[in-house]
């Protein structure tokens, strides 16, 4: 356990910079069918049923990915 310890503790806090900056950015880089009015709960019906696709699809993907990675390397830190 001790060798584990000595090799993650060192590492783990750029992993978690890697993951937050990956994270932010592939967030951002999602597009938002909706107007600012959407965002307050304003109706765009057009949005309502939107299919994502192509580079959509894999942007949604990753964030997913990236959250569970973070919130995993979050615990880690927590256990170790």
């Amino acid at each position: 356990m001790e060798f584990i310890r000595s090799i993650v503790l060192p590492v783990l806090p750029y992993i978690q910079i890697t993951l937050s900056i990956l994270l932010v950015a592939s967030v951002l880089l999602q597009q938002r069918g909706s107007s600012l009015g959407g965002a307050f709960g304003g109706d765009n019906f057009s949005a309502a049923f939107h299919k994502r696709r192509g580079g959509e699809l894999f942007l949604f993907r990753a964030s997913v990915v990236l959250a569970v990675l973070f919130v995993l390397s979050a615990i880690i830190s927590l256990v170790v």
